[in-house]
Formats: structure tokens, C-alpha cells, sequence
């Protein structure tokens, strides 16, 4: 894991611009920090899975970086680099769009940036799988193309543009732990960044599908927590789960692979209620 000294370290962006820029931690952290509420995703998180997490960041937009540098119009991706060797390809889009908070993170959850999350700072963009996005120990910025560049991921059978797909997760109750028949609550998570979730849904089953009751997420960048009341009764029981996001996509049911671009399916689960 790098160690990075953040009184030497620099941030150079050069590539497609109008000036090559280089900036000290100190002048970087001067433009002005943010906080940003952000979920992120691994695209190796299978369906159901844990590779997620959501956290408090604080940092500066991308977008007012790359304007010290000016990016040329021919230019559609910005190849991040960490001081390891690792390189992101991110649509640049993406990156300057100013509904979208892409940032550079020196600080989670109220605390300065843990190592193993990338200290000093790193890449944090929402709705983008972390292999083309959330390149950790930055170093470089290096503004370019799609067609003249690839990143560490996209030559290994990925695709080299990953939006994350809209999904959901039952947490509890957990599969293989036996739960006691009568009221119960089945609960979970759903994302859909950096549109956000409208809708979760759960069926028992092959019961009707219920609408489940929803947290308050704090942006569309955020996963939404979930429940439904359950009346348990013994036996095994299957429990499905799907979720539309807010512009009136379902989620898609079909399993398919972490490759090359992530997985989808609805998670079912086998619960076993004693009587």
C-alpha cells in the first residue's frame, strides 16, 4: 500500500488542455472543501453482494480542477493515475458535468482520508464503477481519449465506460440463519446513482409483489435503506427482491456476470422460519 508524504505530493494535469497544470496538497486543498454524500461500487460486487459502501467525503469538484487546465473540446476521457501505476479511464463528461458531484476527496466521514482509502487524496465519482473512476493515491490527471488511450482494467475484459446498474440487497433476515415464525422485518439496501431509487419492491414466494417502505436517501448519488413487514409462517420460503429507480426504470431480472461491465438479477433468498 503506497505511503504518500502530502508535502511532496503533486497533482499534474496535463493531456488535451490549454496549460499544463502541477499543485501542491496545500493549494489544491485551498480552492475550497465540500462535503459530498457518495455511494460507491465495485464492479466485482456480485448480485447480493457487500463491495458498497456510503460515506460522508470531503473534497473538491473535479470539474473546477480540470478548468485551471482547460480541456481541448476534442478530448472525451481524463486517464487518472495512481503513484502505484493504476489508471482510470473516465468519460470526462462525467467528470465536468455541474449536476454531478465528481470530487477530489482528501477527507470520509469526518476524519482526513484513511491510507487504504487512498491518502492523500483520491477520485470519488458517483455512479461510475470504481475501476474507471475512484482511482486512489491520485498523482495525475491526463485529459485525452477513448480511442488513444485505455485504462489498467479495459486491455483485462472490461468495458471501458461502467455506469452502475440499478440493484437491490436483502441484509436480513440472513439466508441459512433460521428466524422465528410470527411478525418480522425483511430490510435491505437499493441504489441507483446517480438518478436515485423510486421504488423497492418484495415478494414472498410466488406471492403478489409489496411495496416496501423507504428511507430518506440523502441524493440520488446514495443507496436508499428498505423494509416490509412479514407475518413468517414455518416453513422455507423464497424471498425476492427489485427495485425501480426515479426515472421509472425496473430493475433488470436477468443474471449476467461482473464482466465486463457489472452484474445484474433480482436477489432471491432461501429462509428457513421454525415453528
Amino acid at each position: 500500500m503506497p505511503e504518500v508524504d502530502p508535502a511532496r505530493w503533486r497533482l499534474v494535469i496535463d493531456g488535451l488542455v490549454d496549460r499544463r497544470v502541477e499543485l501542491s496538497f496545500d493549494e489544491l486543498v485551498g480552492m475550497g472543501l465540500d462535503e459530498y454524500a457518495i455511494t460507491m461500487t465495485c464492479v466485482s460486487n456480485e448480485v447480493g453482494g457487500g463491495l458498497l459502501g456510503t460515506a460522508k467525503w470531503l473534497g473538491i469538484p473535479v470539474r473546477d480542477v480540470l478548468k485551471l487546465a482547460g480541456p481541448r473540446s476534442s478530448a472525451d476521457m481524463v486517464l487518472s493515475r495512481s503513484v502505484d501505476g493504476f489508471t482510470a479511464g473516465t468519460p470526462l463528461e462525467a467528470l465536468t458535468d455541474a449536476d454531478l458531484d465528481a470530487i477530489l476527496a482528501v477527507g470520509m466521514n469526518g476524519e482526513p482520508l484513511p491510507l487504504e482509502h487512498g491518502f492523500p487524496v483520491r477520485m470519488v465519482v458517483p455512479g461510475l464503477y470504481g475501476y474507471v473512476s475512484a482511482t486512489k493515491w491520485l498523482t495525475e490527471l491526463k485529459v485525452t481519449t477513448f480511442a488513444d488511450d485505455e485504462a489498467y482494467w479495459t486491455p483485462r475484459g472490461y468495458s471501458a465506460k461502467a455506469p452502475i446498474k440499478l440493484s437491490s440487497r436483502i441484509d436480513t433476515p440472513r439466508s441459512g440463519t433460521p428466524i422465528v415464525a410470527g411478525p418480522t422485518k425483511i430490510a435491505g439496501v437499493a441504489w441507483a446513482q446517480p438518478v436515485g431509487v423510486d421504488l423497492v419492491e418484495v415478494r414472498i414466494d410466488d406471492d403478489p409483489w409489496h411495496p416496501a417502505t423507504l428511507s430518506t436517501p440523502l441524493n440520488g448519488s446514495t443507496w436508499v435503506q428498505w423494509f416490509v413487514d412479514w407475518d413468517a409462517t414455518p416453513g422455507t420460503h423464497y424471498v425476492t427482491v427489485r427495485a425501480t429507480d426515479a426515472a421509472g426504470t425496473r430493475q433488470a431480472e436477468e443474471r449476467t456476470p461482473i464482466a465486463p461491465d457489472g452484474s445484474t438479477g433480482w436477489q432471491r433468498t432461501l429462509l428457513t422460519v421454525a415453528s
